[in-house]
């Protein structure tokens, strides 16, 4: 086969030229199919003729190719081209709130997912609001388009909010975005989560007529049921439901709970970055007695086959524990600040030292008039964009701790005394006490201590003898020690307030230098008791920076008559840890006060 080489500019005929003369074959007997005549350049050039099928000779126009900077001008223009109208047409014709999202300042790349989202009718440009659009304009264009494609294959079908589920979406893919970049391991999700049973809901939701509405972070079915003219439920009417199979949902438990009594609402805790439950529910009843007989009937109830619920009573939290404050700033200074922060802040409790009152330790418990406001509070401030005098704070719930029973209380013969100046000795108050009865021992420890009694009665005595009366230079408040509680129940709340404090760092890169939980000005001196608040515990240390052999005994790290040292600054710019306060109910729910001893004997 021959060809002849004619000079052409046109780029378009040179690759078509190009391909006819790499596959054409002399040889082929059904012929060339095809060949492609350019005579001159340009646009201007005559159409190509017409070929029959031969194997005689055929005459091939190649063109001269440009030079490589022309060409590439040419290349860069035509792809230019192509991708503009690639962009204006997308997959259709675009809806008429697509020019809207690109006014409000969207990448074009994410304008165009979540147009491709509003033709597909599962989300209205109305259901966004200013909070997600701002959200999907600061994200990175591959993250939003990331975000957008989780939101496109979820189930919709319960969200009733979906800008916040949007916003929920982009939350847990920041947070698994952060701790992959950190190093941190995330737990793995499931390639498949099994989901609910969805006939079993709608049959539920039809026979009840209550609704069911999904977050990232929970799904709540009901609140308050159809056709209801009572009033909301108070304390006592609501249960902790935990140690919940991971894989299980409100289509099993609902039945469960209905055996019990009227339910109000059924809240499951859901974790976003595996899609399965976090293992627990709170379920709220019309009356206390449906919460009672719940918890008398299911508690321990073997829901799957080694698996048994755990029930009790649920009280509201009301408080939030907030640390990494001046240790100038006093309890009114405290009080006007967080004010101003957040809504429905009605009491503050700081711990001080009986030598110097005007100081707090480093942290503070902020009680607010509901569960709402302390929940809608603690979001705000533990956003890490809010800086209280400079400080950038840490905020975590207060831990509750659970009351002893009277029968436990009723054999307590151990006084806790708080308020105590460094001039009082263990020997000062064996003297004072003793007056009242038998002490077999005092234990001091900084501005606290525990005075054990040989009988119940001399305790109770001495207790109301000396409650309020001066001692040293401060009037001392003594109550009821309250006994060692489980130590792996323990060892549990405080591992717990460890994770939550370290997931906070690790999401506030810029806090402190990275300041941890057990950082030293996180530290403090053993916190003091306000009228009703209990000793926080100790939380254990984390195992690279203990020196020396440590014992690990379920959260008493360093029990009260031990004393541990560390060489001077390897931890920050201090050589002690001092007792790290563990964020817990001051006041006891039913204004009780008890207090833990430090000592495991009880005599």
């Amino acid at each position: 086969m021959e060809a002849k080489v004619q000079p052409a500019t046109n780029t378009a005929a040179a690759a078509v030229a190009a391909v006819a003369a790499t596959v054409a074959d002399p040889t082929d007997t059904a012929g060339v199919a095809a060949a492609v005549l350019v005579n001159g350049g340009g646009a201007g050039g005559e159409a190509p003729s017409k070929i029959p099928k031969t194997r005689a000779a055929i005459s091939i126009t190649i063109p001269i190719p440009p030079s490589p900077a022309k060409m590439a001008e040419g290349n860069g223009e035509l792809l230019d081209d192509i991708n503009q109208k690639a962009d204006d047409r997308g997959d259709g014709e675009r809806t008429e709130d697509y020019p809207k999202l690109l006014e409000y300042g969207l990448d074009k790349k994410v304008a165009g997912k979540l147009d491709e989202i509003y033709k597909t009718g599962k989300l209205a440009h109305a259901e966004l609001d200013e909070r997600a659009l701002d959200a999907l304009k600061e994200f990175p264009v591959d993250g939003a388009l990331n975000v957008l494609g989780q939101f496109l294959e979820s189930n919709l079908e319960h969200v009733s909010n979906k800008s916040a589920y949007l916003c929920g979406v982009m939350k847990t893919y920041r947070q698994k975005s952060r701790a992959s970049q950190q190093g941190v391991p995330t737990p793995a999700a499931a390639v498949q989560v099994k989901g609910p049973d969805e006939d079993k809901i709608k049959k539920i939701l039809e026979r009840t007529g209550y609704t069911l509405d999904v977050t990232t972070g929970q799904r709540k079915y009901g609140g308050p049921p159809p056709d209801w003219e009572g009033n909301v439920p108070g304390n006592g009417c609501e249960v902790f439901c935990g140690k919940i199979p991971k894989d299980m949902y409100e289509d099993e438990l609902i039945p469960l709970f209905e055996n019990c009594g009227t339910i109000w609402d059924l809240r499951l805790m859901m974790d976003p970055m595996t899609g399965t439950n976090r293992g627990y529910a709170f379920v709220t009843f019309t009356n206390r007695e449906a919460a009672v007989n719940a918890v008398r009937q299911l508690d321990n109830h073997e829901i799957k086959p080694g698996k048994c619920l755990k029930i009790n009573i649920s009280v509201p939290n009301l408080r939030l524990f907030v640390g990494n404050i001046p240790k100038s700033k006093g309890k009114d200074e405290i009080l006007e600040e967080f004010g101003k922060l957040t809504a429905g802040l009605y009491e503050v409790i700081i711990y001080s030292s009986p030598d110097d009152k005007k100081k707090n330790r480093g942290f503070c418990f902020l009680e607010y008039e509901s569960h709402k406001a302390a929940s809608l509070a603690k979001r705000r401030l533990g956003t890490g964009r809010i800086k209280v005098w400079g400080c950038d704070i840490i905020v975590d719930w207060a831990d509750p701790q659970e009351e002893p029973d009277e029968q436990t209380m009723s054999k307590v013969k151990v006084l806790y005394v708080r308020n105590l100046t460094q001039d009082v000795s263990e020997d000062k108050l064996k003297e004072h006490f003793e007056q009242y009865g038998k002490v077999e021992r005092v234990k001091k420890i900084k501005d606290y201590a525990f005075i054990h009694f040989e009988d119940r009665d001399s305790a109770v005595e001495a207790m109301r003898g000396l409650n309020g009366k001066e001692i040293g230079a401060s009037n001392i408040e003594v109550s009821l020690a309250k006994p060692p509680s489980d130590k792996k129940k323990k060892e549990e709340i405080l591992r717990a307030r460890e994770r939550r404090m370290m997931q906070m760092m690790q999401a506030r890169p810029g806090i402190v230098g990275n300041l941890s939980p057990t950082h030293p000005s996180m530290m403090s001196l053993t916190p003091m008791r306000l009228q009703g608040a209990r000793m926080p515990l100790r939380t254990p240390i984390p195992r690279e920076y203990v020196v020396g052999k440590r014992k690990f005994d379920g959260g008493h790290q360093n029990p009260a008559d031990v004393k541990r040292r560390y060489p001077s600054g390897l931890i920050g710019n201090g050589g002690s840890w001092g007792s790290l306060p563990l964020p817990q109910q001051p006041l006891g729910t039913n204004g009780e006060q008890w207090y833990m001893d430090t000592f495991s004997a009880w005599s």
